[in-house]
């Protein structure tokens, strides 16, 4: 079991999941401008995350079954978030507050040390995708996420996986095809 299904389950078995919620295809879970530092764990569906930039959508993350998602800017600093956070398709989640997913992690050390590897884990993979956008060409960004990350490419629909890679969806396509 990795450490994301290992703290779903300890949530779990302690019964800290508040909610448990369905949201309908291109429902938002969070928008910009609110302070929400929610925890969603996606049960079913895929979610993406994503900012807007001079009217122009530019996806930064996404979420599949069985992985945590949040305004992670907003979680950090109590202030409101700059990012959207869109159902792609219908999508079960639970959800914890940031007070109590804190408090049961600093109840235990072993909690802790876990968090901290999600944190580390996290972490690597932006810096990972930030590699990719600053230093390789798009077919070398698609690459790379074909290879890190292949559920994307059965999850998401492709204008998203566009975005995501800062790409037209027609370099995609042709990219794909190659």
């Amino acid at each position: 079991m990795n450490a994301i299904e290992t703290l779903y389950t300890l949530l779990l078995e302690n019964k800290l999941w508040e909610t448990e919620t369905i949201f309908k295809r291109n429902a938002y879970l969070i928008t910009e401008g609110s302070l929400d530092s929610t925890v969603f764990f996606i049960v079913e569906g895929s979610v993406r995350v994503f900012t807007v930039d001079t009217e122009e959508e530019n996806t930064i993350r996404f979420g599949y079954k069985n992985s945590f998602v949040t305004a992670i800017d907003s979680f950090f600093t109590d202030k409101p978030t700059q990012f959207y956070i869109q159902a792609l398709k219908k999508c079960t989640v639970r959800t914890i507050s940031k007070r109590s997913l804190l408090n049961f992690i600093e109840s235990d050390l072993t909690h802790l040390k876990l968090w901290n590897t999600i944190l580390g884990q996290l972490i690597l993979q932006q810096m990972e995708r930030e590699r990719d956008l600053l230093m390789a060409s798009p077919v070398d960004r698609y690459k790379s996420v074909l290879k890190r990350s292949p559920q994307v490419f059965q999850e998401i629909p492709d204008k998203y996986i566009a975005s995501y890679l800062r790409m037209t969806a027609e370099t995609l396509s042709r990219i794909k095809k190659s």
